[in-house]
């Protein structure tokens, strides 16, 4: 069986302050909370999920909710910035001038590799980009959401790429494209000075790219509110899967068996330097315990935490009302 993945999954970030959170991804950046749920590995913490409409994989940015961890400290090991797809140049300039109405730090529109992009903070630091959509990426953009405050041709469209800080650029590279078949695309210069290689696997392009950069100047990466816990690459089903949990586990990297988080299987392992990967399948997704059109509305609780629902319910902070905000 050939394997390839099929892009990014989705990137899980961190938040100290889930109301906030919420407030910002959905009001200000319009996207649509698919997924209101616990980090099975610590129930204490909501684990959120923003997308398109449908929740569709290559759209998730989720975060887990940390409330006390101090701020990331950006260095090596992590990943460094998060991009997000939107149509094209002209609504580059919509969301800058939206940025400059809501006082959403961001730096000027610039190009790289041949495509503009809009750097931007949310309120704990996190570091985001907006890319205008490659117009040759074969993986779809995402549906978009009638609840969307911003204009349907507006919308963020999932993910576009994300970049990784690492002290060196040999080993990340060897695991990327000897261990998950990403394919060396381009060498790019950054605002810094250090160049980044970018890779792509599967349909290349939009949603389906990591960049590199590797400074080795720079110490360890500490991980808290602000920064990037870990990000997630798709396959298309548990034979696939399995499969690459067999090829991962061959290498010696240390990866953990596949692991049945409800809406999507997963497994974890490291790269060589540093930055935590996980591959997931595609489904069975976020409508497999909510109706489609109420997505996000409720707690939703993987049946096995069901019966602890009370408990959790009462360990956990209110949220914002809203759409698809509801306790």
């Amino acid at each position: 069986m050939a394997l390839e993945l099929g892009g990014l999954h989705h990137v899980t970030a961190v938040t100290s302050r889930a109301p906030e959170n919420v407030a910002f991804y959905t009001d200000t950046l319009g996207l649509h909370l698919v997924k209101k749920t616990v980090n099975q590995d610590d129930v204490s913490a909501y684990h959120l999920f923003y997308a398109d409409a449908e929740g569709n994989a290559g759209t998730e940015l989720t975060f887990f909710d940390w409330s006390g961890v101090p701020a990331n400290r950006p260095g090596t090991g992590e990943v460094a910035a998060i991009g997000l797809r939107v149509a094209d140049r002209a609504t580059l300039d919509w969301w800058a001038a939206r940025f400059g109405e809501r006082g959403v730090a961001h730096g000027a529109i610039t190009e790289r590799g041949g495509r503009a992009f809009l750097p931007f903070t949310d309120p704990e630091g996190q570091r985001l980009e907006l890319i205008e959509d490659d117009a040759t990426a074969a993986s779809k953009p995402g549906v978009p959401w009638p609840g969307s405050p911003v204009p349907t041709g507006r919308q963020i469209l999932g993910l576009s790429s994300v970049t990784l800080v690492v002290a060196e650029l040999a080993p990340t590279a060897a695991v990327l494209t000897q261990v998950l078949g990403f394919r060396e695309k381009a060498h790019e210069a950054t605002p810094e000075g250090h160049g980044a290689v970018v890779f792509e696997v599967g349909p290349g392009g939009s949603g389906a790219e990591v960049r590199v950069v590797a400074r080795p100047d720079l110490p360890p990466a500490q991980q808290g509110h602000g920064g990037v816990h870990h990000v997630a690459f798709r396959t298309p089903d548990d034979e696939q899967h399995e499969a690459w949990q067999r090829r991962v586990a061959a290498t010696g990297l240390g990866v953990t068996p596949v692991i049945d988080r409800f809406y999507f299987k997963a497994l974890y392992f490291r790269e060589l330097g540093g930055v935590l990967f996980e591959i997931s399948t595609d489904g069975p997704g976020f409508a497999t315990d909510e109706d489609p059109a109420h997505l996000g509305e409720q707690l939703a609780l993987p049946p096995f935490l069901e019966p602890r629902r009370a408990q959790i319910e009462a360990g956990l902070q209110p949220l914002p009302t809203g759409a698809g905000t509801r306790r």
